[in-house]
């Protein structure tokens, strides 16, 4: 691989890892419109098990917005770990751990939950784009 080879290849890789920490900050601030510029226009894949399987991102953003866009909603979602293999220099797929916490600020009520996203990415237009993603948990409490 010659060295400019090398480059795009890290720069492709800090871009994905990026766009993933762009996704899960604009989640914890609700800045809804962030969270859909994370994802391709058009059809995409998001499967969030028991909160749905949605096919493009408008109708997941406004699920969205009317579950966790309140005053009272406290999120706070800790990706780590990712493990993220460039398939071409335009398509790329990851695993990340994902941490998360949610605290009721007005019952008090805490959720913390764990587990695994499997993501796809492409890069359109110059910049990378999730194409398709799926969550698995693996651990949860909550508490009221």
């Amino acid at each position: 691989m010659s060295l400019e080879q090398r480059i795009a290849r890290l720069e492709a890789l800090e871009a994905i890892r990026q766009l993933k920490h762009r996704y899960l900050n604009a989640c914890d601030l609700k800045q809804t419109e962030d969270i859909a510029d994370c994802f391709a226009e058009g059809e995409v894949l998001i499967d969030y098990g028991p909160l749905g399987v949605f096919r493009e991102r408008d109708s997941f953003v406004a699920l969205y917005r009317e579950l966790a866009c309140h005053a009272r909603v406290i999120d706070l979602h800790h990706g780590a770990n990712p493990e993220i293999e460039l398939l071409s220099e335009d398509e790329a797929q990851g695993r990340w751990a994902l941490w998360y916490f949610n605290l009721d600020g007005e019952t008090g009520a805490t959720r913390q939950l764990g587990g695994f996203y499997q993501d796809r990415y492409r890069r359109v237009g110059g910049q990378w784009k999730i194409v398709a993603t799926c969550f698995a948990a693996h651990s949860e409490v909550t508490r009221s």
